[in-house]
């Protein structure tokens, strides 16, 4: 079936369709000269330091696109970072350093995950607006983080998760720009993961991701959550919140069979890997104030067979899905985003590349 779209989904594609129209040639160069060799070792060690799983997942594509993905990483890692790290005037500065290409901000770990960053959006033309997105994303954990609604949370999340998506789409190639919209989607859904996983983290730090308007249905309150207690309502609400994270995930599926085949099976393990913390979080009787949900090596490598199964399958379905899906757009069934700058449509400005 073709990719449709309803409420917060419609405005976060124009959101990517606004990211996608900044040059690919464009933005600031790393302003230190590194040896990129050096560069690349040092952002695969941040990501193994910092994700297990995608480190894991990203071993599964050939070695060239397994250097620039960690790259890609290493350099949101430390975007994200940044909040986290210092007080938030210093890190409105910080952030501002970082976009304009001063790794020397962040010490000798920016210099070095920067000017391999630089050399992997230039190889792979990605367009630098997706990286704008995603630190004002970041940029917004600065004042006190509330949302009222779903649809607003949403937008964070593109911006932060989304954009990260968008951005490795094309360092591993999409077959179609009919992956664009599931990338989208699958970025909402791994970001929701995270923020169920971390809700007792973020509390400390004074961040509430979850929608205001849903604690309220629920009979929830803030100071119910910061006690960390596991009631009836928190049990309700959590399990309404991975019935829909799952249904996000098994949305954007499909767009894993329109990358490029070699890496459908690291995306696609990294995707299902992370969606099986939702597995976790519910043998854990939803108590993710006490307990962080993560799942073991083991359990990895007892998902791997049927993920490998799981992306074939995709893949032999990529080009039926994505004729059909145009078939749809063009018949009016599935919207055409317009350029918010004019011009093509979204869906034809988007450019399918080879991995």
């Amino acid at each position: 079936m073709g990719f449709s779209t309803v409420g917060w989904e419609r405005g976060l594609m124009n959101l990517a369709a606004a990211g996608a129209r900044t040059a690919e040639a464009q933005g600031p160069r790393s302003e230190v000269a590194v040896d990129l060799r050096a560069a690349f070792a040092r952002a695969s060690e941040i990501t193994r330091q910092h994700s297990k799983s995608f480190h894991a997942a990203s071993s599964l594509m050939r070695r060239d696109l397994r250097r620039d993905i960690r790259a890609l990483y290493a350099f949101c890692r430390l975007t994200d970072d940044i909040v986290d790290l210092a007080e938030p005037s210093h890190a409105r500065r910080l952030l501002t350093g970082w976009q304009a290409g001063c790794g020397n901000v962040l010490g000798e770990d920016g210099v070095m995950v920067l000017a391999a960053w630089d050399e992997v959006r230039r190889r792979h033309g990605i367009p630098t607006g997706y990286a704008d997105q995603l630190i004002e994303g970041v940029g917004m954990d600065l004042s006190p983080t509330y949302y009222d609604t779903f649809d607003d949370l949403a937008h964070y999340a593109y911006r932060v998760a989304s954009t990260v998506g968008l951005m490795s789409m094309h360092v591993v190639g999409f077959e179609s720009a009919e992956a664009v919209p599931y990338a989208v989607k699958m970025g909402v859904a791994l970001q929701l993961t995270n923020i169920l996983r971390d809700v007792a983290e973020d509390l400390g730090r004074g961040r509430l991701y979850l929608p205001m308007d849903e604690i309220a249905d629920f009979g929830l309150t803030i100071a119910q959550l910061e006690a960390g207690r596991v009631t009836p309502a928190w049990r309700r609400y959590a399990r309404f919140w991975i019935d829909r994270n799952r249904r996000l995930y098994q949305e954007a599926w499909p767009g894993i069979g329109l990358l490029a085949k070699p890496a459908r099976l690291a995306v696609g393990a990294a995707a299902e890997l992370y969606a099986a913390i939702l597995e976790e979080i519910e043998a854990l009787d939803y108590d993710i104030f006490r307990h962080r949900a993560h799942l073991g090596r083991i359990g990895k490598l007892k998902r791997l067979p049927g993920i490998w199964m799981k992306t074939r399958s995709s893949g032999a379905s990529a080009s039926k899905l994505g004729r059909r899906a145009r078939q749809e757009e063009l018949s009016g069934e599935v919207p055409k985003f317009s350029d918010p700058g004019g011009g093509s449509t979204w869906f034809e400005t988007a450019r399918p590349t080879e991995g």
